[in-house]
């Protein structure tokens, strides 16, 4: 059955509680909705990688979690006469391809699906507190047999952490993303969390925080795993979920977006 990307993203909005919400950056960045799909990649992040890949798969439509021209808003006036942003528009536009954001709606889908799916990723899900489901208790383990884990399971060859790796822990609170450094202070400070693995910090925050405690006696650590590697299971897990929306012979799939940061 044939659907447009204008009804496919109508059909997405429709089943955000709440939505549509009246200011979101959750919009087209680019490319005519009118067309049918032909194909969706669904992925953390619209790199030129992502577009080769699209242009590969035959997909028209691209559903990105975070900016694809490099700030929050995707505001392009500022790059009008960037080289990089004008051949990147060019990619797109060459092929034909739409790029939608599905960051405020995603979020707002409860509970949410990047903590959800970076449970599952982490084989932690079963143990995800019932009510409070952004934190789980595991079986007695150190600090640095959970990062040595976490990095197994997520694929990523370096975290940072804030901790003695020795100091034994179970209570685990995990915040995909980048939330407000209020939001990462709560949740590291709640006293069944004696662990916060997050995805982005601002240095002169969270890590403080997390630093003080520690000198004061708290039985606390922080581990920072990157804003992709936290997020990008969540995107795996949310495409049964838009697969059972649309058409059922509409090709739907999750692009990983590749890791670029390198440690040297």
């Amino acid at each position: 059955m044939a659907i447009t990307i204008e009804e496919a993203i109508a059909t997405i909005v429709k089943n955000i509680p709440g939505a549509p919400f009246p200011d979101t950056v959750d919009t087209v960045k680019t490319g005519d909705t009118s067309q049918v799909v032909k194909g969706i990649i669904v992925t953390f992040l619209t790199s030129c990688e992502i577009i080769e890949q699209a242009v590969q798969q035959n997909a028209n439509f691209i559903i990105t979690h975070e900016p694809t021209f490099y700030n929050h808003a995707d505001q392009t006036d500022w790059l009008a006469d960037d080289p990089v942003y004008q051949a990147k528009r060019r990619m797109i536009a060459e092929h034909n391809l739409v790029v939608w954001r599905f960051h405020d709606y995603l979020h707002t889908l409860q509970p949410d699906i990047t903590v959800v799916g970076a449970f599952r990723e982490l084989g932690w899900e079963a143990a995800m507190h019932p009510e409070e489901y952004f934190r789980c208790q595991l079986p007695p383990t150190t600090l640095g047999q959970l990062v040595s884990h976490v990095k197994a399971r997520l694929g990523i060859d370096t975290v940072r952490v804030v901790g003695d790796l020795d100091m034994p822990c179970q209570k685990i609170g995990l915040l995909p993303g980048f939330p407000p450094y209020q939001m990462q202070m709560g949740f590291l400070g709640h006293p069944e969390v004696e662990v916060l693995i997050c995805g982005e910090i601002h240095e002169w925050e969270t890590l403080e925080y997390a630093r003080d405690a520690i000198r004061l006696g708290h039985k606390k650590a922080l581990v920072v795993i990157g804003h992709a590697a936290s997020e990008e299971p969540g995107m795996k897990w949310i495409v049964p979920w838009i697969q059972n929306l649309l058409p059922p012979d509409v090709p739907i799939q999750f692009v990983p977006t590749r890791k670029v940061l390198k440690s040297v």
